[in-house]
This record gives C-alpha cells, structure tokens and sequence, in this order.
C-alpha cells in the first residue's frame, strides 16, 4: 500500500512552473469574465486582459499536453487538454484529433492539415470573400473564426466526420445556453468576451504565421512507400531546420516570452519536441546564445509585415522572402490557416 502512494505521488508530480500555469488559468479565467460584469470601464479593461491572457495560455498548455511534456501519463495529458479545450473552445474536437494532426506536423515536418486555405478562399461566394477580406483589412482575424466554426459544421456535412456529431451537439447543448445567459445578464461583458477570444486568435495566428515556412498538404494527401509526399521532396533535419523560425517576443526581457508560454523559442521546441515549456528559454540560449540572426527573428521585426501583408496571406500560398537583417523580415508574408487547434 505505501508503494503504491509512493508510485502514484511520483506518477502525478508536476514542475512549479506548471502548476502556476495551471493555476493561472483556472483561477485567472473566471476572475477575468467575472471583472468583464463591472460597471467600471478600467476593470472591464483588466477582466479583458486576463481573460485573453489565460485563453491564451490555455491553448498552449493544450500544446505540451499534446507533447506528454507535462505529465508522464497519456491519459492524465489528455483530461487537462480536455479542461483547457472546453475553456478555449477548442472542446469540439477531440483532443487524440489535435495531437494526431500536431504530431504529424513534427513528424512529416510539414503542414498536415484539414483544410487548404487557398482552396476556401477560391470556392467562397464572391460576397463572403469579400466580406473576411474586408474583416481582415479591419484586423479581425475573420478566416481564423470561419474555421474554428468550421470544426463545429462539418461533421453535419461530410459523411467522414460524422461520428463527430453527437459530440459537438452535446457540447453545444452545454456551451451555448452559457453564452446565451451571459448576454442576457450583460450584452457588454459578451461582447468584451468576444473580443478576448478575438485577441487570443490573432495572437496565436501571428505566432504561428511566422514560425515556418513548411508546405502545406491536406490529410488526404497519400505518401507514397518511402514516407515522402507525392511531390517527392525530401523533408529531413536539414529541411526542418531551413524552414523554421524563433519569433522572440523579446531577447533582451526573456520573461515576455512566457506571455506565448515560451513557445516562440520554436527551433528549440522542434530540435527536442519534449522538452517543456519552462526549460526551452535555456535550450535555445545553449543552441544559439543571444544571436539575433536567423533562424531568430525578434517580434519587433514582424509587426510591419504582419501589418503589411494581412490580407496577401489569407489569399495567397506565398511566404515570400526571408533575410537576416533588421530589414529582412519585411518580405516575410507568413503562413495562415496552421491552428494546431482546428483539427477536425
């Protein structure tokens, strides 16, 4: 009996950083909606920020579960996934859904996903192209919504996901009297919840758009007996390391980084995949020391080009052209569509 309450105080042991994480988000979450009730505009501004900041923080703990880089037990992994699912909203899919498509990602060292975002964009109505091409000029990050709707429509249309059905109707079931009630009590703290959730998508996309430049296949795509695509490219270390990039939020303050939970450190992450969030700051610094040339590129150089090319990304498959120098990330279109969190 007592080696056994030894075994299972091991099996559950946690790094402090995690457990601040986790406490983070499940005590900083319901207090940011809460302070969004209030009848003073400088609280609602905070109960803003910390709701965006844990929906933030809650997918990329849903990324290290997705890893096992927290917990030795796949099956404890995957029930915290499932608790930050249902506080972002990514609880439509399952969880096996977002590692199976992640995995993928670092296996296959290419974008595996479910949906092209080119053909999308092509096979839209000319209204409603125009209309998330307006809504991105406007900085509102409109594909990204579309797709996250998407995971919740699909399965009632495409006989491949109909399984998923029941699931999500159950959810719904769950989710949408809860958001029905919070607008009734106060349209207000609604809509400022929509726009955390709004912040959390645009920070999660200007993360991902600039961290490869992997091509994209959709899950259908076949590889044929040697593990490659059918383009026939060979995607090795080499490859792998050529087309991935660490956005720094900051080199000089490494602490901004954990507002992303460390994962713009993002060469180092995809040199060890399990290495947890709390030690990757150390592992890039032993890969690459201070260095702010490639495959390094601090947020600070992002921000124009990010700006700049929001409505070329979401209709064009280009990356563009990357350099080192202040200067050279100006080219850098970036990538669109790569949420590890719209697996279907």
């Amino acid at each position: 009996m007592l080696n056994r309450s030894i075994a299972s105080v091991k099996f559950f042991q946690t790094p402090l950083p995690d457990l601040l994480a986790f406490a983070f988000v499940l005590l900083g979450y319901p207090l940011g909606v809460y302070l969004l009730f209030s009848n003073y505009w400088l609280i609602n501004l905070l109960g803003l920020m910390l709701t965006a900041e844990t929906l933030i923080i809650s997918a990329y703990l849903i990324h290290e579960f997705s890893h096992w880089s927290i917990f030795k037990s796949p099956k404890t992994n995957e029930r915290w996934a499932n608790i930050m699912a249902w506080i972002n909203g990514s609880c439509y899919t399952t969880y096996q859904a977002i590692r199976d498509q992640h995995m993928k990602h670092h296996v296959d060292r290419a974008d595996v996903l479910d949906f092209n975002v080119q053909q999308l964009m092509n096979g839209m109505p000319a209204w409603i192209k125009t209309m998330i091409v307006a809504l991105e000029w406007l900085y509102i990050p409109a594909f990204e919504i579309m797709m996250h709707f998407l995971v919740i429509l699909l399965p009632f249309f495409n006989p491949q996901f109909h399984k998923k059905r029941l699931r999500i109707l159950a959810i719904l079931a769950i989710r949408v009297p809860l958001f029905v009630v919070m607008a009734l009590v106060s349209l207000k703290a609604w809509l400022l919840y929509l726009v955390a959730y709004c912040i959390m998508l645009t920070v999660l996309r200007f993360a991902d758009a600039f961290q490869h430049t992997y091509d994209v296949f959709l899950k259908t795509d076949a590889k044929s007996s040697d593990g490659k695509f059918k383009d026939g490219k060979l995607r090795d270390r080499a490859y792998e390391h050529a087309n991935t990039f660490s956005n720094l939020a900051s080199i000089k303050y490494p602490w901004l980084n954990l507002l992303f939970l460390n994962f713009p450190y993002h060469n180092a992450h995809h040199e060890k995949p399990v290495v947890p969030w709390h030690k990757l700051p150390e592992f890039h610094k032993k890969l690459y020391g201070d260095t702010t040339h490639l495959p390094v590129i601090p947020m600070s150089r992002l921000l124009k080009t990010y700006h700049k090319n929001r409505i070329k990304r979401v209709v064009s498959d280009d990356y563009g052209v990357i350099s080192d120098g202040p200067n050279g990330a100006d080219q850098f279109v970036g990538g669109v569509g790569v949420s590890f969190l719209t697996a279907i």
